[in-house]
């Protein structure tokens, strides 16, 4: 049932948009910081949660599935479209916003391999 696909990537992008809007009000910008990706970090964590577990199972599982497999490149062909040059005369706010992103994302990548993988299949030598 690819609805409850569609309802917790709704979930998740409201509850990201507001905490992007959120944020941008905090920093001073007029804008939206974040919202999407936010949205998306909330749906990688919802799909993976033990809370979630009962809808992740058979037919409605493969929705969360699909939705989940099709909202990262949405993400990236929004973030294509975006115009580089006018956030680099944006000023050094900007530049430190991107090469923050970009650290904190390489700094995640070992603990987010980690996620769902199970103890280690050889058992210990003594």
């Amino acid at each position: 049932m690819i609805i409850y696909g569609v309802a917790l990537l709704s979930v998740c992008l409201i509850f990201g948009m507001l905490l992007g809007e959120v944020l941008g009000y905090l920093l001073g910008v007029q804008a939206n910081v974040g919202g999407v990706g936010i949205a998306m970090m909330f749906l990688v964590f919802a799909s993976n949660s033990s809370y979630f577990k009962a809808l992740t199972e058979g037919a409605a599982g493969a929705g969360i599935t699909f939705w989940s497999a099709m909202y990262i490149p949405i993400v990236v062909a929004m973030a294509a479209q975006q115009n580089v040059a006018a956030a680099l005369d944006g000023g050094v706010l900007a530049l430190v916003a991107g090469v923050a992103a970009v650290v904190v994302s390489f700094l995640l990548v070992p603990v987010l391999s980690k996620i769902g993988r199970g103890s280690p299949s050889q058992p210990e030598k003594p």
